[in-house]
C-alpha cells in the first residue's frame, strides 16, 4: 500500500507522526529516508510523542541509537547516516531493536537498505521549493509480510 500526503507546516509533519505514533503495533519498523532538512526529526518527534515519550527527541547522528522506554512501546531511535558499512550494525546488535517488540524508526535508511525487514514501512519525505519553504511530500510504502 502506497499513500502520499502534503504537509504545509512542519506542525502537520509532526502531526501525521503522531498519528503514526498512536497507531503503530509492537514489532514495527519504519524506515525514514529524505535529504538533510526534510524534516526527519520532526516527523520522528512527532511519532515518539504518539507513542507517549514525554522527553525531548533529537536525532542519534553520534551516538547511532537511542532508546526510550517510558511510552506505551519501547521506541528504539537509529540514525545511520554515519554508518560506513552495514557490518557496523551487527556491532551494535540492531536485530535486537529491529525485531524486538517495540517500535524502531531508522532515518537515513536508504543507507543499510539491505538490512531492513521486507515487511517494514517506508517514508520517504521530500521538499518541493516551488510549493513553499514548509511543504513536505510524504510518502508511506507499507512493506508485504
Amino acid at each position: 500500500m502506497k499513500k502520499t500526503t502534503e504537509t504545509f507546516s512542519s506542525r502537520e509533519t509532526f502531526a501525521l507522526g503522531e498519528k503514526m505514533g498512536r497507531e503503530a503495533a509492537p514489532g514495527s519498523l519504519i524506515a525514514l529516508i529524505g535529504d538533510l532538512g526534510v524534516g526527519k526529526t520532526v516527523f520522528t518527534q512527532g511519532v515518539a510523542k504518539g507513542l507517549g515519550v514525554m522527553e525531548p527527541v533529537s536525532s542519534p547522528t553520534f551516538t547511532i541509537l537511542q532508546i526510550y522506554e517510558e511510552g506505551r512501546l519501547p521506541f528504539y531511535h537509529f540514525d545511520v547516516y554515519r554508518i560506513g558499512d552495514p557490518e557496523e550494525m551487527e556491532e551494535i546488535g540492531y536485530e535486537d531493536y529491529f525485531y524486538g517488540e517495540g517500535l524502531c524508526m531508522v532515518e537515513w535508511a536508504n543507507l543499510i537498505e539491505e538490512l531492513l525487514p521486507a515487511d517494514c514501512t517506508r517514508i520517504t519525505i521530500e521538499k518541493n521549493p516551488d510549493r513553499g519553504f514548509d511543504y513536505r511530500r510524504i510518502i508511506v510504502e507499507r512493506g508485504t509480510d
